[in-house]
Parts: structure tokens; C-alpha cells; sequence
């Protein structure tokens, strides 16, 4: 069992509205594993963050994206920091890892630089996002299978290109 794509991105490049619409052009189920941290835990990204620290949240993450990885067969969306982790990173390697690549001036457009997004709360937003993109950009390079940029274009566009992409080779024939 394995998935059909798992997706990745920094926020505001699209996972949460880009992966269930490619997982119903697929044919799939879709399961997002910041959904799956807060289900088994009970409290929020932010929650957990604020109160137990990054390297907690981190470790709660690499065992969700585990789990996810062995049982899911659809479209699984990752949080954005979720490939900096070594072990996330090996059990990647074994799968179609679909890059959704968002420039600065589009990702904090989208992100509204809000204050649900806990790396991104601070004095200065912008070059939080700036920084963050510069620190995952090469790790999100390494595991990806699949680069699409979202800057300009529509999540149906996106859908589009990557169903194509992420088709069966018999079915291109």
C-alpha cells in the first residue's frame, strides 16, 4: 500500500485546496496529516507549538506521516515542515512526492500572514516567510518527484496538470 501522491509545500502553496481536489481527479481518498495530529491529540498545530515547542510538534509529525505513509492509498497532504525531518525525508524516498513550489510575494499574499501559522507569527512576517522558503526550498527539491509552481496559476489548472502527470502509464497510451 502506498499513495497515489503525497503532497508538500511551504504555506500558501495550496496543499489544503490543491490535494482533495487532485485526490477526487484521481479517484482517491484524500487525508491530510495536520488533520491526523490534531484528531489523535486533540489540540491544535498552534496549540501544541505554543505549548510544547517545535521539536514536540516535530515528533508527533514524523509519527503521523509514518502511520499515513504505510496506510494510505489516496492523496496525502503533509505540513510544510514535515520533509525537514531525516526520518520523513528516507520514507519520502519511496514515494510520488508532488512539490507545490509558491514565490514570496504569492505565499504571503495567501497566508495573510496569519496568526494560525505558527512559524510565520513575529515582528516581521514577510522575512519570516522569506527565510523559511530560502531554509525548505532545497529539501523540498530533494524529495520531490513532481515540481509544479502556484504562483499564477488556478487550483483547477494545477489539477489539471498534475492528474496528467500522475496518470497511470497505460492510461497514456
Amino acid at each position: 500500500m502506498s499513495p497515489r501522491a503525497v503532497i508538500i509545500g511551504p504555506p500558501g502553496s495550496g496543499k489544503s485546496t490543491v490535494g482533495p481536489l487532485l485526490a477526487a481527479a484521481l479517484g482517491v481518498a484524500f487525508r491530510d496529516c495536520d488533520d491526523d495530529i490534531v484528531a489523535r491529540t486533540g489540540r491544535s498545530i498552534s496549540d501544541i507549538f505554543a505549548e510544547d515547542g517545535e521539536p514536540a510538534f516535530r515528533a508527533l509529525e514524523e509519527e503521523a506521516v509514518a502511520t499515513a505513509l504505510a496506510e494510505h492509498e489516496g492523496v496525502l497532504s503533509l505540513g510544510g515542515g514535515a520533509p525537514l525531518t531525516p526520518g520523513t525525508r528516507a520514507r519520502l524516498a519511496e514515494h510520488t512526492v508532488v512539490f507545490l513550489n509558491v514565490g514570496l510575494a504569492a505565499g504571503v499574499q495567501r497566508t495573510g500572514l496569519s496568526s494560525a501559522r505558527p512559524l510565520l507569527a513575529g515582528v516581521n512576517p514577510r522575512a519570516t516567510f522569506k527565510k523559511l522558503l530560502d531554509e525548505r526550498l532545497p529539501v523540498y527539491r530533494e524529495v520531490a518527484t513532481v515540481e509544479v509552481v502556484t504562483d499564477d496559476r488556478t487550483p483547477a489548472e494545477l489539477v489539471a496538470d498534475l492528474a496528467a502527470r500522475l496518470a497511470p502509464a497505460e492510461a497514456k497510451e
